[in-house]
C-alpha cells in the first residue's frame, strides 16, 4: 500500500491553503486526485474538531461578524430539487472575528435564513466569557439571533452601507460604488468609534484569495458540500495558528493567548494523530 510521506503531505496543504484547486494541487505535487480529497477530509475533520474544543473560553472586546457567498455544483437557479437535497446551491459561510487578535472566533455553514443565524450566534456566545461589542451588516435575521444567543448582556450595533447605481455597462464585473453607511444600536451601548464590519469583510476578501473554491466566475467552485466544509476548516485552522498577521506580526491565536509560537505545516498535520 502506497502511503505519503510527510513532505508531501505538506505540500499538498501548502497549495491548498494558498488558494490551489485540487487539480491544480495534484498536478503540482503529483498525487492522485483521490488522494488529496482523502487528505483534505482528514484534515479537515480533524481542524473543526480542534476549533470546538480549543477555540473557547475567550476575552473578546469587539466581535465583526459577516457572511460570504458560494455555491456547491450550480448557482441556486439552476439546481433541480433533486439536486439541491444532495447540497447543490447556494452556500453561505458565517463568519466572526475578533477586530483586536484578528481570529476567527466561530465559522458556521449553511444557508443565509434565520436558523443558521440561530446555530451560528449561539456558538459565537459559547465561545466568549464577557460582555463584548458585536457588529453585524443590516441582515434583519441577526437581530433575533444575537438577542437569544446574548440576551441583554451586549452592546450590539448594526452597520448597513448604501450602495449607489454602478456606473458601468457591466454591472457583473462592476459592482455598485459604495456611497455612504447607516448604523444602528440595537440593544446595550456600544461605542460608536468601533462600530465596523471592516475586519470581517478583510477576512472575506482573504477567504477570496486563500481557497479556490470562493473565486468568482471560474469553474473552481466545489462539487461536494462535505469537500466545501473539509476546505473551510482547514483553512481556518491554519489562518488563526499557521498565518503571520501583516498588522500583528504574530498569528490570531498567539495574539489571543492560544498557542505561544508559529504553528509549522507538519504540526497542522499532526491533528489527525491527536
Amino acid at each position: 500500500m502506497n502511503v505519503l510521506t510527510q513532505t508531501k503531505r505538506g505540500q499538498i496543504v501548502a497549495a491548498l491553503v494558498d488558494g490551489v484547486s485540487i487539480n491544480g494541487t495534484c498536478r503540482i505535487t503529483g498525487a492522485a486526485k483521490h488522494t488529496v480529497l482523502k487528505l483534505l477530509k482528514d484534515l479537515g475533520c480533524a481542524a473543526a474538531a480542534y476549533h470546538d474544543s480549543r477555540i473557547r473560553n475567550l476575552r473578546v472586546r469587539r466581535v465583526q461578524c459577516d457572511e460570504i457567498w458560494a455555491f456547491i455544483y450550480a448557482k441556486q437557479k439552476n439546481v433541480t430539487e433533486e439536486q439541491m437535497k444532495a447540497g447543490a446551491g447556494d452556500v453561505w459561510t458565517w463568519t466572526a472575528i475578533d477586530a483586536d487578535t484578528k481570529l476567527i472566533i466561530s465559522y458556521t455553514l449553511g444557508d443565509r435564513g434565520a436558523g443558521t443565524a440561530q446555530a451560528f450566534m449561539q456558538d459565537v456566545a459559547v465561545r466568549i466569557t464577557n460582555r463584548v461589542q458585536l457588529t453585524t451588516d443590516g441582515h434583519h435575521v441577526y437581530v433575533e439571533a444575537v438577542e437569544d444567543a446574548f440576551g441583554a448582556d451586549i452592546d450590539y450595533a448594526m452597520l448597513q452601507k448604501i450602495y449607489g447605481m454602478s456606473s458601468e455597462p457591466e454591472s457583473r464585473y462592476s459592482p455598485a460604488t459604495c456611497i455612504g453607511c447607516k448604523t444602528a444600536v440595537v440593544t446595550g451601548d456600544p461605542d460608536p468609534n468601533h462600530i465596523s464590519t471592516s475586519f470581517v469583510e478583510r477576512s472575506n476578501l482573504s477567504m477570496r484569495m486563500g481557497m479556490r473554491r470562493f473565486t468568482r466566475l471560474t469553474n473552481g467552485f466545489s462539487k461536494k458540500l462535505e469537500n466545501h466544509g473539509h476546505m473551510v476548516a482547514l483553512y481556518f485552522m491554519h489562518y488563526n495558528f499557521c498565518r503571520v498577521h501583516k498588522t500583528l506580526r504574530v498569528t490570531p491565536a498567539m495574539e489571543a493567548g492560544l498557542t505561544d509560537h508559529v504553528w509549522t505545516i507538519e504540526e497542522l498535520l499532526l491533528m489527525q494523530s491527536a
